[in-house]
């Protein structure tokens, strides 16, 4: 263990030392007060001589007269299946009143890239009981979907739901269900203690606790902290799914003030900025998180990663945004306008993509019809949004009969596939069945997308009664 009193100068969250060896990247670091207190920190650059250190609890009471240590190895995690239903602060701490955290192991919190070859492709269906989600932009094992947001829009309610209801059903699979269990691994990073209240809440009222481990960084923590948490939280996902086997969900809120840590510490270092003060790493820096999403072939488990992400000023060109969805595959969009209408979730199902939903679906799968019914709904939409605009202009009483039917349809789809409320969990048979209701609305040769054989089996014909009713 090396000891210097060598402090050269305090900036921000940074701490200076003069050093006369040569000092590891990422080691970590014990700093130790002339009150006697003791921080902990990381080397976040070596030099000849200097060396940055980030200090976790902040840098207040610090001063050139403070002892640093550097313990010669890197941050690493103590993980144990115990840690389900544990509630941890940002650095892994606990903060739940529960007992010390006893590790079967230690593990670096940076990982392990998985090795291209070795990945297993994403192919198997996660239900998340979201008809949004399921039915549109569905989820499966290994992917990385990201919720994009706005300041003020629910969704804390959308990831409380999905961290509840997440399962992974019997026809998922070919082979049918694998018997590995389903754990949550959920990440706050700079949320205010009103909202660790209301998810803290969630968890104990639901008993979604119990398969889950909590990380909870608050908005009045060191934000050096902020940038620890998420790979706390993923390495503890990646202990789970490969080697004991469980499918991880993993619930990132919110990347966008982990990115503001990234800039206040890159504004510290006095580096140059790249796209709006953000530091010229930051795409990296987000893939080396992102990409540990996955499956390992030869390997049971899976992770899985859903991180959530507030764009400044509803702006999806944002450097935040832009660049998470370079890296990740589609992404969930929150929809201010039907948040205003009341809808629940107000996910926007147009601009949002899951982009290996058509890997995880399909016969065989989930249901034969969900391909279909999801792209003709798509189509029908869209087609119903842009007579929305048309309606604007010239009046409803101008358009044809057709025209009206994708109207009607727009609206009966926002009031009863998407809007289903927080504690409504639809598995995806209910989903693909609200689905055929609302599709056989349409005359059958406007279902041009959807196989024949499908639309004999399933299409709803009017009864008399209705037809009376009407």
């Amino acid at each position: 263990m090396k000891e210097y009193q060598t402090i050269s100068e305090i900036s921000g969250p940074l701490v200076f030392a003069e050093v006369d060896e040569p000092i590891g990247y990422d080691e970590i670091v014990e700093i130790e007060t002339p009150e006697g207190e003791t921080l902990r920190g990381q080397v976040l650059e070596s030099t000849d001589g200097v060396v940055a250190i980030q200090v976790f609890e902040g840098t207040t009471g610090i001063d050139k007269n403070a002892s640093v240590r550097f313990l010669g190895e890197t941050m690493k995690m103590p993980v144990t299946e115990d840690l389900l239903g544990r509630v941890l602060d940002g650095s892994g701490q606990p903060i739940d009143g529960g007992p010390e955290i006893v590790p079967d192991e230690r593990h670096d919190i940076v990982g392990a890239a998985i090795n291209p070859y070795s990945r297993e492709y994403p192919e198997e269906f996660i239900q998340t009981g979201v008809s949004a989600v399921d039915g549109m932009n569905t989820l499966v094992r290994g992917q990385k979907l990201p919720i994009f947001s706005g300041s003020g829009l629910p969704h804390n309610d959308l990831a409380l739901q999905i961290a509840r209801q997440a399962t992974v059903p019997e026809e998922a699979t070919d082979e049918g269900e694998d018997g590995s269990e389903f754990a949550v691994i959920f990440g706050a990073m700079g949320i205010t203690a009103e909202e660790a209240n209301e998810f803290m809440d969630d968890f104990e009222r639901t008993g979604a606790l119990e398969r889950s481990v909590v990380f909870m960084n608050l908005a009045d923590d060191p934000a050096v902290e902020r940038t620890v948490t998420p790979r706390m939280a993923l390495t503890t996902a990646e202990y789970l799914a490969f080697e004991k086997g469980y499918h991880v969900l993993v619930i990132l809120t919110d990347m966008t003030n982990y990115c503001e840590a990234l800039r206040e510490i890159g504004a510290a270092r006095e580096e140059v900025p790249g796209r709006r003060g953000y530091p010229g790493y930051m795409y990296t820096d987000l893939a080396q998180l992102y990409e540990r999403a996955g499956r390992i072939k030869g390997r049971e488990g899976s992770v899985t990663q859903i991180p959530i992400l507030t764009m400044p000023g509803d702006d999806d060109t944002h450097p935040i945004p832009d660049l998470t969805g370079y890296i990740t595959e589609g992404q969930i969009m929150m929809d201010r306008d039907l948040n205003s209408q009341g809808v629940q979730p107000p996910v926007n199902v147009l601009p949002s993509l899951s982009r290996l939903m058509d890997d995880g679906i399909g016969e065989g799968l989930t249901r034969a019809d969900h391909a279909d019914i999801s792209d003709q709904m798509y189509a029908a939409y869209a087609e119903g949004e842009d007579l929305r605009d048309l309606v604007n202009i010239v009046g409803r009483e101008a358009l044809s009969e057709r025209d009206n039917k994708y109207l009607d349809f727009a609206d009966r789809f926002e009031a009863e596939f998407v809007d289903q409320g927080y504690d409504t969990d639809r598995s995806i048979d209910e989903t693909v069945e609200i689905g055929w209701d609302l599709l056989s609305e349409f005359p059958k040769e406007e279902l041009n997308r959807i196989d024949e054989e499908l639309i004999e089996e399933h299409y709803r014909e009017e009864t008399e009664e209705e037809v009376t009713a009407d």
